[in-house]
This record gives structure tokens, sequence and C-alpha cells, in this order.
């Protein structure tokens, strides 16, 4: 059955609270790669809960459950097996505490007919239980096989990265158990654990989660471009050019204009794309 965007188009999908903790937090750190050096002042405010601070990324962490009601939503029948993770996008309306209940409230946002595929945004509002909103993901999931029902085709590409050198530039080594640690934070896809999964999905080996990707150069561009202030962040938006695999080196480049910072990032040992089409808009 065809995607129906007059009966999915704004569907809800379900609330839900969530609560986190410290030890959730530093994991969460753990599994983008932080801790490197252990002793290191800024690094212990990662992965320490003396002075413990929360990348901006950690808030895709406590919205999966709003994702539960995707399946059941009328006029979005598809195959699971077909979904593809594009894009992701989270603004912060403020810091991310350390510890924290929230609830969360899930729609379909936008429906984009790309021809091949459908392009379907989900978009999941957190508030603080009993108090103001916290951060609002956007999920752009690509429904491959589900095109064709005649809606526009959306928005153009955004954050494209000038024609010069990048303003800063960081290599950020992955460990060979980079997934397996980051998988303890939900996501237990084994897609990212299992060799024998991982080859029927086209794969000589297990890959690492494009949401950790999206931490790990959510991590090197707040250190270097930032001065590791998490507050800083108000957006950070990015596409998934590509994978990375467990134990490879990612190079992060950025590019200053105005109040974004433009970011890509490859694996320096393929010489492969990992992320591209990405921003972080900095509070003013």
């Amino acid at each position: 059955m065809p995607i129906d965007p007059s009966k999915a188009l704004g569907a809800p999908l379900g609330e839900g609270e969530y609560t986190w903790t410290r030890d959730d937090v530093i994991l969460y750190h753990l599994g983008v790669g932080a801790g490197v050096p252990p002793t290191d002042e800024q690094e212990l405010e990662y992965t320490y809960e003396k002075n413990l601070k929360v990348l901006p990324s950690f808030g895709v962490i406590p919205v999966f459950g709003s994702m539960g009601g995707l399946g059941t939503v009328e006029g979005l029948s598809f195959n699971f097996a077909m979904l593809l993770h594009g894009e992701q996008d989270i603004t912060l309306h403020q810091p991310i505490p350390p510890e924290a209940t929230i609830e969360n409230k899930g729609k379909v946002a936008e429906l984009w007919d790309k021809g091949k595929a459908c392009l379907c945004v989900i978009e999941v509002e957190s508030t603080i239980k009993g108090g103001e909103k916290l951060f609002t993901n956007r999920f752009s999931l690509f429904l491959r096989g589900e095109g064709g029902f005649g809606g526009e085709s959306g928005p153009k590409a955004d954050n494209i990265r000038p024609d010069r050198a990048p303003d800063g530039q960081i290599e950020s080594p992955s460990l060979a158990q980079q997934a397996l640690i980051y998988r303890l934070s939900g996501d237990k896809n084994p897609l990212h654990a299992d060799p024998d999964f991982a080859k029927m999905a086209g794969f000589d080996r297990p890959i690492i989660h494009g949401l950790c990707s999206y931490g790990v150069v959510c991590k090197a561009v707040v250190d270097d471009a930032l001065g590791g202030d998490v507050s800083k962040v108000a957006r950070y938006q990015a596409r998934f050019s590509g994978v990375g695999f467990p134990g490879e080196t990612y190079v992060t480049s950025y590019w200053k204009e105005g109040n974004k910072i433009l970011i890509e990032a490859k694996s320096k040992d393929r010489d492969a794309g990992i992320i591209s089409n990405a921003a972080i808009t900095v509070r003013e």
C-alpha cells in the first residue's frame, strides 16, 4: 500500500517518559570516544561525575521510545528492512542537565517524495517533566521503495561547506570495541555487533552506529571550535553520507561562517565520507 500523506502527515507517535542519570551520560560519552587521555581535565568533564557536562548529541538517546509507534501509523506502511537513517537534527532549547526526567511527544512532521523513496521526517519534542522544553529532535528516514506517491521532493541540501581550506581539523581515533560500548546506550541493532548479520547487510564486519558518529563529530567540534563549552550549541544538524568502522580514525573538518560552524567528517583509513552537510548553530 503506497504512502498516503493525507492520513500519515501529522500523525502522533505517542508520548512517554525517559529518565537518565550521570552514569548514563558518562556511558554515552565513553561510547563516542571521550576519556582520551583519561586524566585530561577536559576529558574528565565528560567522564567523571565531579564536574560533569553533557554533549548536545546525547539528546538523541532519550527519544528512541517515541519512535516505537512508527510502524502503526495509518498511511505509512513500509518495510523496516528498507529504512535508512539519512539525517539527524537536534535543537537545544537549553543545555542538557546531567540528570533529568523528560516527557517526549512525537509526530510525523514531513513526507517528501524522492521518486524511489519516501523521506519521512519524525519530530520529537522533549520537555523536562513539569518544566520547560529541553530539546527537539528531527529524524530524517529514507523509506526505500516507497516513493512515487505524488508528493513534492522537498528542500535541497543545506549546510554546504565553503570552497576553502577548513578553519580547523581534528582526528578522533575510535576503539576496536567502540560500537560495542555505544550500543549499551540503547541501540541494540545487531548490525553493530554481529558479524554474520553485518555480512547479510552487505558489510564485511559490523559498522559503527550513525548516531555514534554523530556524537564523535559533535565532540570534536565542541572541543576544538567552542573550547568545550557545550552550552554554546543551539542546534546540530548532520547528514549520514557513509559509514564508519570500529578502530578507524575520524577526520573532522570545520568552517566558521557567521553564527554557524559547517562540518564534514571522513574516515582517515579509507578516505571515505561519514558525515556531510553538517552544522552547529552557535548560541548568541
